[in-house]
């Protein structure tokens, strides 16, 4: 396991992300990827879970950082405040992870990914809704967790017809679609298999990096709840939604949106 821990855009530029399909054997979400110079991306997480979700988040970083992902991550700070988790603000090149009462608002999880003018990820959150405790199996909160931070990496859906390909990146309530499956990381390292000009990624090997060394126009601000609603919705389907908004730094923010059972 490669964890490593220490404590203005055009409507038809929005419609453009609105391109999805129903059953691929390449999930990609619309080719978004982290830029990077090498093919291994070493990304820093921020844990904003409480301790009944740190497992899940363990046990989810392991699950995607085996030895044929170009994924490692070093959990470089943690802050499980109420506000923090609440807000689960973006930071520049890390990706956040919360979990918190959100309200009951339809959804169980909601994946959010920066955009920087390259149109490549620079800062993403994942966040999980406690305010449906019913749905919380223990199944389901590895299938969401794993799921959400799936999307933060650029990943699609294998289906969302409920039909089961044993992956946590189906919308299958199958026991075996917990995790991430073989073609997962195959797609991953499809993904990551190029060299990028700059990293999107925070690349400082110290502690308190500040970010995307690809600087503003390439990285965008870091980004919070008071700066931006949910934006556009540009999809709309059974299992989840996907919205879009248009940041005042040029940059776009993109939701992923994993609804709750009826609340299409």
């Amino acid at each position: 396991m490669k964890l490593l821990k220490k404590v203005t855009y055009s409507s038809a530029a929005l419609a453009i992300l609105a391109v999805s399909g129903n059953v691929s054997a390449n999930h990609t979400w619309n080719d978004y990827h982290w830029a990077s110079k090498s093919n291994t991306i070493n990304l820093k997480v921020i844990d904003s879970t409480t301790p009944n979700w740190d497992q899940e988040l363990n046990d989810s970083l392991g699950a995607w950082s085996q030895s044929s992902s170009p994924f490692i991550f070093t959990v470089a700070s943690s802050d499980d405040s109420s506000r923090t988790r609440k807000r689960c603000t973006m930071v520049s090149g890390q990706m956040r992870v919360c979990n918190a009462a959100y309200g009951q608002n339809g959804w169980l999880g909601l994946a959010s990914i920066n955009l920087d003018s390259n149109g490549h990820i620079s800062q993403g959150t994942a966040k999980m809704n406690d305010s449906y405790d019913s749905y919380w199996t223990q199944a389901e909160k590895n299938h969401v967790m794993c799921q959400e931070i799936g999307h933060v990496f650029g990943l699609g859906h294998t289906s969302e017809d409920g039909s089961s390909q044993k992956t946590c990146m189906d919308y299958s309530q199958d026991v075996n679609s917990q995790w991430p499956n073989s073609h997962d990381y195959q797609l991953l390292a499809s993904m990551y298999n190029h060299i990028d000009s700059y990293n999107s990624y925070d690349d400082d090997t110290g502690s308190g990096g500040n970010g995307c060394k690809g600087g503003p126009k390439k990285c965008g601000k870091a980004k919070g709840n008071n700066e931006f609603g949910l934006g556009h919705k540009v999809i709309s389907a059974d299992k989840y939604e996907v919205w879009v908004e248009a940041e005042s730094d040029g940059t776009l923010t993109v939701h992923h949106v994993y609804l709750a059972e009826g609340h299409h």
